[in-house]
């Protein structure tokens, strides 16, 4: 059982840290047993039969519910780093697509209306001020993250706001969904995600640092530059949790917290999250450090063209369900593995 650490003590993410339970080993091994007794050779679905062992551990009963109806929540901030030239889309860009994600028209609209799924927009940390509308909460913690080029993205206490918008979201989708999903939306968000993973791995730069939206090798270049500066920052892997989430802090960003905190509100409520990409590859790295036991829920849907989200997901110990090379991040590639997740819960 986690407890909740001293320096959250009275704050929502003390006490969703200390509702954290590991997963049933009975219903998880009660699953494995039934699983070898169907018309099959033990063991032939694989992975699958791995998966419908952890989602009946998470909900401490087999056979496991259906993971349905899913939700996903796309988290969205934009970042200081920005004027450091680490890419070549303006800033103006997430606010666009948290109105075009609104609208229904992103490529993850498409996804989660093929598996009846609900979208969530979040606004954590868009610089631009979001026209309220249907599907959108505004849960702006700060307009944007400072440079984390050249200091602290955000203070503590506005990264420990922003873990809490994703726990409280978390706890409202879990209400009524069997499944959460993760989603992120924000220009340069690549560069702070680099720099959390080599913060939290102790992963190079250049090995952690990839080319986003399509940089350039001089666009790159100097993207690695600043993941190296942020990074030098760092003091050393967090070891606490006030450690991690100082880390968070100094080189993440908003959405990346929002995001940690929507993994501990998930495993609180004993509900399996599926992880996107390399920006929630790196937030479950800073959600791990939080509360190491919340990563008993965590599945991984797929492992992305960024070169730190399959760094993070060794260093989770997470198997990726899928290998498509996607790097489009808003939860496409989770979504497109929700159907293996829910044929894992079927098999039972």
């Amino acid at each position: 059982m986690s407890t909740d650490p001293t320096p959250f003590a009275g704050t929502l993410l003390g006490t969703t840290i200390a509702a954290v339970r590991p997963r049933d080993t009975a219903a998880e091994q009660a699953a494995r047993d039934r699983l070898d007794r169907m018309t099959k050779p033990p063991g032939a679905l694989g992975v699958l039969e791995d998966v419908a062992a952890q989602l009946a551990g998470i909900a401490g009963q087999c056979p496991a519910p259906l993971p349905t109806p899913a939700a996903v929540a796309v988290f969205a901030g934009d970042h200081g780093v920005h004027a450091q030239g680490v890419t070549h889309w303006p800033q103006e860009v997430t606010a666009q697509m948290v109105a075009n994600l609104v609208a229904g028209g992103a490529v993850v609209n498409a996804f989660a209306a093929q598996l009846g799924a609900d979208v969530v927009v979040v606004d954590v940390g868009v610089a631009t001020p979001t026209a309220p509308a249907a599907g959108l909460l505004d849960r702006n913690v700060r307009r944007g993250t400072a440079d984390l080029a050249v200091g602290p993205a955000m203070t503590p206490e506005e990264a420990r706001r922003a873990v809490e918008v994703g726990i409280e979201v978390a706890t409202t989708l879990a209400a009524d969904h069997g499944c959460l999903v993760t989603g992120d939306m924000g220009i340069t968000n690549t560069t702070a995600s680099a720099a959390l993973v080599c913060a939290f791995t102790g992963a190079d730069p250049a090995a952690a640092t990839g080319r986003g939206t399509g940089a350039d090798d001089p666009t790159l270049a100097r993207k690695v530059e600043v993941v190296t500066q942020a990074v030098a920052r760092v003091p050393g892997r967090p070891a606490t949790p006030d450690q991690a989430l100082a880390a968070l802090a100094e080189v993440g960003g908003l959405e990346h917290a929002a995001l940690a905190g929507f993994v501990l509100g998930a495993a609180a409520a004993r509900v399996p999250v599926l992880l996107d990409g390399v920006i929630a590859g790196s937030a479950a790295l800073v959600a791990a450090a939080l509360c190491p036991t919340a990563l008993e829920h965590v599945l991984a849907g797929h492992t992305s063209a960024e070169p730190g989200h399959s760094l993070a997901l060794r260093a989770l110990g997470l198997r990726p369900l899928l290998g498509l090379d996607l790097r489009l991040g808003e939860g496409t590639g989770a979504l497109l593995a929700m159907p293996l997740v829910a044929s894992a819960a079927r098999a039972l």
